[in-house]
This record gives C-alpha cells, sequence and structure tokens, in this order.
C-alpha cells in the first residue's frame, strides 16, 4: 500500500506541476519570453495565480501536519507516510489542476525548438529537485510538504530554464544571424527596404509588395515577422538572388532594438509610418519610441528615409538624412492626398506630386488607409514605378487580415475587422470610419488598449469619450479596460443602457449580433487581446 501511496503521490505531482508550468510557459511566450514582461503580467493576475495555488498550499500544511505533529503523538516519525496522507496530498494537487483549464486558446503554445529546450531543462531541474528532497528529507517525512510547495514554483520555471538556458540561445541565435548576414552579403544586387513605426507599417508593407510588384520581384517579411528572429526567418528561408527588393518590417519593444536588425539586413532606404503611444509598458516614454523608430533612419548612408509627415513626432523630430514625405494633411509634402472621398464601396482620392496630380480609387476604407496607400505610392514612384503602372494595383488592393477589414456575414450585418491590435490613433481611426456609415446601427465592440503603461487608463477613458459620437452601442470585453472606457462613454452623455460589459470577444459578438434595431448593423471588432490579457 506505501509503493501504491508514493506512486499516487508522484503522478498527482507531476500532472499538477506539468499543467501549471504549461500555463505559464504559454504565457512567457505570449510575452516574447521577456522576464519584465512575465513579472506585470503576473502583477495583473496575481489574483488568479493565487488561486490556482491555494489548493498546493494546503496540500503542503497537510503535507507539514502529517510530518510533524502526527508522528509528535505517536513517537513514530513513518506514520507520516500513510496512504491517506498520500491521497490527501495528492487530491489536493489534483484540484490545483482545475484551475489550470481554460477554454481554447486565440493562439497555442508553440513548441519551438527553444520552447523544447527550456522543457527539457526545467524536466531536469525539476527531477533534481525531487531526488534531493527525496535524498535529505525522505526520514523526517518533510518531503511531502516540500514537494507540494515546489508545485508553486512552475510560475517562475519558464523564466529559470530560460535564464539557465541564456548562453544556449544566444550561440544558437548568433549562428542564425550571422547565416542570415551571410545570405544578405551575397545578394548585392537586392535593394533592402526597411519600414517601421508605432501603428500602420504592416499594412503600408503589404501595399507596397502589391505596388513594387508592379516592376520589381518583390519579397516581404510576412505577416508580422517583424522582430530580430523573425527577420532571419525571412532571410533563411525565402530570400534568394531572384528577389529584387526585400521589403523589412520591423518591430520593437524597447530601444535599440530596430538597430539590431538594421545591422542584419543594411537597409537602403527605409520609411517610418507613425510615432505614437504604444508599448508605453516596456519603452516607458514616447522619447525612446521616438529615438527607437528613427534607429531604422540613422543607419541609412546613401539611401532615402521616406517619413510620414502627419505625424507631429515624425515632423518634429526630422531627420538630416535624404528624405522624402508623405501625409494627407495641410502641409506641404512631397507626396500628398486630397480630395479624398469615402463610400461604402471605397475611397477616391487625387495625389499630388511636384505640381502634377493623379487620381486613385480604392476599396479600402478610411482615411488613415488613404494615408498608408500614399506611403506606399511614394516609395513605389521613387523607386521607379510610374504613376500610371500604380492605378490599376492601387484599385486591387486588398484588407490586410484583421486590420479595418470589411467583411459582409449577410442578414443585413456587416463586420469591420480591426482586431489585430489596437492604439489610440488607429481605434480613432476606425472609430472615425464607422461614425460614417449612414442608415445603419453602429456598434462598437472592444477589449480597449493594452501596453500603455501608467497612460493606460488615461487612453482607455479618452477612447470611450471619443466613441460616444460614433457609435450607437457599445460592448465593452473584459473586467480590466471597461471602467476607463464605460467611464469615457457616460462622461459625454453617452445613454447607460446602450453599455454592455461581457466577459469575452464571443459573448460580445453574440450580443452585437443579437441587438435588434430594426435596421442593418455595422460592428466594429477594435482590438482582440491575447490570452496573456
Amino acid at each position: 500500500m506505501e509503493i501504491l501511496g508514493y506512486i499516487i503521490f508522484f503522478a498527482s505531482l507531476l500532472i499538477s506541476f506539468t499543467a501549471s508550468f504549461i500555463h505559464y510557459m504559454h504565457m512567457f511566450q505570449l510575452n516574447s519570453y521577456s522576464p519584465f514582461e512575465q513579472g506585470q503580467w503576473m502583477k495583473k493576475n496575481i489574483g488568479r495565480i493565487l488561486l490556482r495555488h491555494t489548493a498546493p498550499v494546503i496540500a503542503a500544511v497537510c503535507g507539514y501536519v502529517f510530518a510533524v505533529y502526527i508522528p509528535a503523538g505517536t513517537g513514530n516519525m513513518m506514520n507520516a507516510v500513510t496512504l491517506e496522507n498520500f491521497l490527501t496530498c495528492s487530491g489536493l494537487l489534483i484540484v490545483s489542476v482545475v484551475f489550470c483549464i481554460h477554454g481554447p486558446a486565440k493562439k497555442k503554445l508553440k513548441f519551438t525548438p527553444r520552447v523544447i529546450r527550456m522543457c527539457v531543462t526545467s524536466t531536469i531541474v525539476y527531477g533534481a529537485v525531487c531526488a534531493l528532497a527525496m535524498i535529505f528529507l525522505y526520514e523526517s517525512g518533510l518531503f511531502l510538504p516540500v514537494l507540494c510547495l515546489w508545485q508553486i514554483f512552475s510560475l517562475v520555471m519558464p523564466m529559470i530554464a530560460n535564464f539557465i538556458n541564456k548562453p544556449i540561445e544566444k550561440a544558437v541565435n548568433n549562428h542564425y544571424i550571422n547565416d542570415a548576414k551571410r545570405i544578405i552579403n551575397e545578394l548585392p544586387n537586392t535593394t533592402v527596404i526597411g519600414i517601421t513605426g508605432s501603428y500602420g507599417k504592416t499594412s503600408t508593407k503589404f501595399y507596397l509588395n502589391k505596388l513594387l510588384s508592379a516592376k520589381y520581384n518583390v519579397l516581404m517579411t510576412p505577416e508580422s515577422y517583424n522582430t530580430t528572429m523573425g527577420v532571419v526567418i525571412t532571410i533563411r528561408k525565402w530570400l534568394n538572388a531572384s528577389h529584387e527588393i526585400f521589403i523589412c518590417e520591423m518591430g520593437a519593444k524597447g530601444v535599440g532594438e530596430i538597430k539590431e536588425i538594421c545591422d542584419i539586413v543594411h537597409p537602403k532606404h527605409s520609411m517610418i509610418t507613425s510615432i505614437g503611444e504604444q508599448h508605453l509598458e516596456t519603452f516607458k516614454s514616447v522619447d525612446n519610441i521616438i529615438k527607437t523608430k528613427f534607429e531604422i533612419a540613422d543607419c541609412i548612408t546613401d539611401g532615402t528615409v521616406v517619413l510620414n509627415f502627419d505625424n507631429e513626432h515624425i515632423r518634429n523630430h526630422g531627420t538630416d538624412k535624404n528624405k522624402i514625405t508623405y501625409g494627407i494633411g495641410d502641409g506641404d509634402y512631397d507626396y500628398k492626398a486630397e480630395n479624398i472621398k469615402v463610400s461604402p464601396k471605397g475611397t477616391s482620392f487625387t495625389v499630388v506630386h511636384k505640381g502634377e496630380r493623379y487620381d486613385f480609387s480604392t476599396k479600402l476604407l478610411g482615411s488613415h488607409n488613404v494615408q498608408n496607400i500614399v506611403g506606399a505610392i511614394a516609395v513605389a514612384n521613387f523607386m521607379g514605378v510610374p504613376f500610371k503602372d500604380l492605378v490599376f494595383p492601387v484599385k486591387r488592393l486588398e484588407c490586410v487580415p484583421h486590420r479595418m477589414e470589411i467583411l459582409d456575414k449577410g442578414n443585413g450585418v456587416t463586420v469591420i475587422d480591426d482586431a489585430f491590435n489596437s492604439n489610440p490613433a488607429g481605434a480613432r481611426a476606425a472609430l472615425g470610419t464607422l461614425s460614417m456609415m449612414e442608415d445603419c446601427e453602429r456598434i462598437l465592440v472592444t477589449p480597449g488598449m493594452v501596453e500603455l503603461g501608467e497612460r493606460e487608463y488615461e487612453l482607455n477613458r479618452e477612447l470611450g469619450e471619443f466613441a460616444a459620437d460614433c457609435c450607437d452601442a457599445a460592448i465593452l470585453v473584459g473586467e480590466r479596460q471597461a471602467p476607463p472606457i464605460k467611464e469615457g462613454l457616460l462622461k459625454k452623455g453617452y445613454p447607460e443602457d446602450k453599455i454592455y460589459v461581457v466577459k469575452d470577444l464571443n459573448e460580445g459578438v453574440k450580443i452585437a449580433y443579437g441587438l435588434n434595431a430594426g435596421r442593418k448593423r455595422v460592428i466594429l471588432l477594435e482590438n482582440d487581446l491575447p490570452d496573456n490579457y
């Protein structure tokens, strides 16, 4: 029976630890393997974390009582090691597994080579601790509470494994980075164009790829492969001598990260689409964001920097490099969009360049899309594609998935899917587009904005204030961002019975579909937070 007790206890311990560890590893991956971001996530989710580890703490207390107080009354230290005691601790450990079970993940844990290496390291550490506990604490029976408490260390085990593996990961990354540099150096006839920005960079990248493809063989970083290793993967998997242009999107959450990518790809030309309050949690200040985004301009030697001069931060910072400016505002830009007209069928506009005027139309909606398209037109034209050869590609531009993507759901329901990511400027642009929809019920579904540091509450409240004039119903997803958005809506006199607070996006969409306004409905999905939120 004693052997059975050991088997049950260690099986329960392994199941409990593994379930908890996989959850935290998933969050660590979503937090870009950053200990800082993981720590911030822990602070925001401290209630759930305490709940998840309550049962193991109770199990440890029970194990301690079994090991200390029961033997003291019987005179036999090993009375603590009984089947009943094992079953009590095992049952409590299994209970903790329940709190690790979640619904289907929006973005599942990917068992990349890096994650597999961390899992192996964690298994070795975990096994070593169990072995040491049995060797030194077996006689006293204290191995029961110690191992129950060790389950709690699953919280930090991914970070511990990441720290232990740091030299290995650095060596692996350096190998891949050097290989990517070798490939780039062997392609002197491939022109690299770097694109960055707080927002708009991915959409602009997609548009530019379509426009340049009218004349060149082009490769772009796919989806959101905009980190250092994402760029390295793109180069090693897809870039070859047949590509005349490589469009490289560069993202960052901290100072120096854009420079790190530039040191690999050495862009000939670069483009900054925007600078704004995004990722403030890691950047700490707008000044750091400006400094980081302009790293892509600082690396240019004999090329040209293309700048969105509608953006105040970009305009005020400027650069001493050769530059081309674009925008849709009132400034004197090299490429400027005027006469912007929006209809349910799309948007038309005129591009003015050196006194000449060229008419364009697109099925895409919103002035922010025009701004991104004009930026792409400026680069393509600068790279030798005549305006007459850009008219048809612009007309055929498709929405980038989850970025103001218009979806006809039938039964009088149209969805504007802007769920990829949200920032103050982008959210206002999306709401502005929603407000232009006529003869329909305009419904906003949003969890608000994140990664805005100390300004997060304030900016979400301002989002609510702005939304008050743009939608007929507001469905707020989640309890964390909902209060400031609701506060902003109510401040502007928005009717409280038109505000709905729900737990998740699926519930919000169901309510949006169920609202019977007696007319067509347009639903704006503004942001969809990943599982770590």
